[in-house]
């Protein structure tokens, strides 16, 4: 095992990469084809194309050799399209969960029976790419890949590594088709009865089962750089583990420890681990869990099955359906099989509303009642200017995804429609409120007029109040109702509102308080904040503090951010804290901070990640970045190669708080 993991961090398997120089969407374009048969093509093509390629010692094959995936469409049809449709990012199918265990227990054959002409053509491609990995093994003298590729993908898996094999051609495929932040959903769930019937037939020790799963968790690593994403490493290989069943039984189990541990071993980014928990789960859970805090990866990320199947269900999901739910490639929840949720198709600014009513409404209100009225009007103006903007969704056609959901075509509807908008900047936007609050109505320490010119001028001219709103003025994090409240009253308003919406699929949506790449993107949107932001200072990532804003400590910030009702916000979005990660020498600190995890999901918190950091080390990596392949840390809901993010978000995570206990 430790060849292969070094001879794929070394990315020797890069040798074997090639690009293709097709101009597919011309040449589509110029034959008339319809989308479908546009995909059927191009996946066929490239499936085609592909080398087989076994690599040294290895037990799960399946890799790409082609490196780019050319577009089925002109620029100029893209425009078109563009035109009569809404399109949510690139137009391809992303961000949901098949029903993986569907597709083992069955096999293609099966599943071909009552597919349509493309989706058996897809099928038929990916089964005559099998082959040929098939006779590369045989060519090898791998009969043990051989004997599994003989009966995987065709038919139904049988045991533990037939069902890994398949999973990973079925995963290889959706990316080689063109879909992205493909999920991997409850692999602990699905993947468990071949686990056990292999475990109690004697064919595996612990160890050398372990040995496998560390063998298909290096298959998430071999084409990840090519995956699509904001920075690398957001490629949406998120798996989960843990959690109820759909009759309210624990799934954890001796596969999801064994997924734990190898995760802490081989050090990988991927796959990213989500561990599910509720009020049931043994502190000894959360101690696993903290182990792997503990080795630096910025996962697992961690949520709370008793808010998120409560808040789920009061939106209309069947509960057997919020009992499986998933996430998407960062928190978003999703249901596997039948779900088409769309977790981000929007976000909202909440300190970009608060800056528009503190421009334009502060100066006629005469009371702080009035400004939250304002604040709150700003909130359904931008509501419907992100609702009213999403018209007539439209998803290229994915005749291989099809098949594995148990829905007729997941592309056009599914059983579950709903969007999801993310809340960006709550701390910032509460921050702000509060400070309004205190110091014009309250203490009457600051006229509207100068509170105003301060900010527009990024306080360049008034030091002094620009002191008093960084270090005096309640944060939340501090454990403050003064301002913990606010955040609680933004939130549910914006929920209650987008619940009066229905989407264009007929679906609802779905606040949320996960920022993604907006704590970035829409701070740049406006100038300083009335909280003390200077110009051009990001806010905090997903649900947690102003980055500039000093905590007492962490059980003041669990306390904070757990009194909102999040069975209302339920598109997700996890608290975030940084600890520093030599913090965990301590011989206490596991069960300190798992002690701290359950404390928060005790107090009804939804989702949290933690990020075990060395802001030496990142400096360091900053200066010498051959130094330091190997640093992880977690970004908004994935974790990446810190060497291999662009400055402005390592600085990021250099500027958060680190905490201790």
């Amino acid at each position: 095992m430790s060849e292969l993991l070094q001879y794929i961090i070394a990315k020797k398997h890069h040798q074997f990469r090639k690009t293709v120089d097709w101009d597919l969407g011309k040449e589509y374009s110029e034959k008339g084809l319809s989308p479908v048969e546009r995909m059927t093509d191009r996946f066929e093509r490239m499936t085609a194309a592909e080398t087989p390629v076994i690599l040294p010692d290895e037990k799960i094959c399946f890799m790409r050799t082609i490196s780019n995936i050319p577009d089925c469409f002109t620029e100029e049809e893209w425009k078109e399209i563009k035109s009569k449709h809404f399109i949510h990012e690139l137009g391809y199918i992303s961000n949901l969960s098949p029903d993986y265990g569907m597709v083992l227990s069955k096999g293609l054959l099966e599943l071909r029976k009552t597919a349509d002409e493309y989706s058996r053509r897809s099928i038929d491609a990916i089964i005559n790419l099998a082959d040929r990995y098939k006779a590369e093994a045989e060519r090898q003298g791998r009969q043990d890949i051989a004997d599994t590729l003989a009966r995987v993908p065709r038919y139904a898996a049988t045991n533990f590594r037939e069902a890994l094999q398949f999973f990973r051609i079925i995963h290889y495929a959706m990316w080689i088709e063109g879909n992205y932040h493909n999920t991997v959903g409850r692999f602990d769930k699905y993947m468990y009865p071949y686990f056990k019937k292999d475990m109690d037939a004697g064919v595996y020790t612990y160890e050398t089962a372990l040995e496998l799963v560390e063998d298909f968790f290096l298959s998430f690593n071999k084409d990840s750089d090519t995956y699509v994403g904001v920075q690398q490493g957001d490629n949406g290989q998120a798996l989960v583990l843990g959690g109820m069943d759909e009759n309210g039984n624990e799934v954890f189990s001796d596969l999801s420890k064994m997924c734990l541990e190898a995760s802490r071993n081989l050090l990988l980014i991927d796959p990213k681990i989500n561990l599910r928990v509720n009020k049931n789960t043994p502190i000894e859970i959360y101690e696993l869990g903290t182990e792997l805090t503990k080795a630096g990866l910025g996962f697992p990320q961690y949520s709370n099955d008793d808010v998120v199947i409560k808040g789920l269900m009061n939106l209309g999901y069947e509960e057997k359906d919020a009992r499986d739910y998933v996430v998407a490639a960062c928190w978003e929840f999703i249901v596997p099989r039948v779900g088409a949720d769309v977790g981000n198709i929007g976000a909202l600014s909440y300190p970009g509303v608060v800056d528009k009513a503190f421009h334009k409404a502060l100066p006629n209100c005469k009371t702080f009642q009035e400004f939250m009225d304002a604040v709150k009007s700003e909130i359904r103006a931008e509501c419907d200017k992100i609702t009213d903007n999403i018209k007539d969704l439209w998803f290229v056609p994915s005749p291989f995804m099809k098949t594995l959901f148990s829905v007729d075509d997941i592309s056009v509807r599914g059983k579950y429609n709903n969007f999801g908008i993310h809340g960006t900047g709550i701390a910032t936007a509460s921050d702000s409120i509060a400070a309004i609050k205190k110091y014009v109505f309250d203490e009457k320490r600051f006229t509207v007029e100068e509170y105003i010119k301060a900010v527009d001028e990024d306080f360049a001219n008034d030091s002094d109040m620009l002191a008093v709103l960084r270090y005096e003025a309640p944060k939340m994090g501090q454990n403050d109702d003064y301002v913990d409240l606010i955040s609680v009253e933004m939130l549910e308003y914006c929920a209650d509102y987008l619940a009066t919406k229905t989407n264009c699929r007929g679906g609802k949506w779905r606040a949320g308080t996960g920022s993604a790449m907006f704590y970035l993107w829409h701070a740049a949107e406006i100038g300083a904040s009335p909280d003390g932001r200077r110009k051009g200072e990001p806010f905090g990532t997903n649900f947690s503090g102003s980055i500039f804003a000093k905590m007492p400590g962490p059980i003041s910030v669990i306390s904070s951010f757990s009194k909102q009702n999040f069975s209302k916000t339920i598109n997700g979005g996890p608290l975030t804290l940084e600890f520093h990660g030599g913090m965990f020498n301590n011989n206490d600190s596991i069960g300190k901070v798992a002690r701290l995890v359950k404390s928060y999901f005790d107090m009804g918190g939804h989702q949290l990640q933690l990020n075990a950091v060395n802001a030496e080390k990142m400096r360091d990596a900053q200066l010498h970045p051959e130094n330091h392949g190997q640093l992880v840390v977690r970004i908004w809901g994935w974790s990446a190669y810190f060497v291999e993010l662009d400055k402005e978000y390592q600085d990021h995570v250099l500027a958060r708080q680190e905490y201790t206990i």
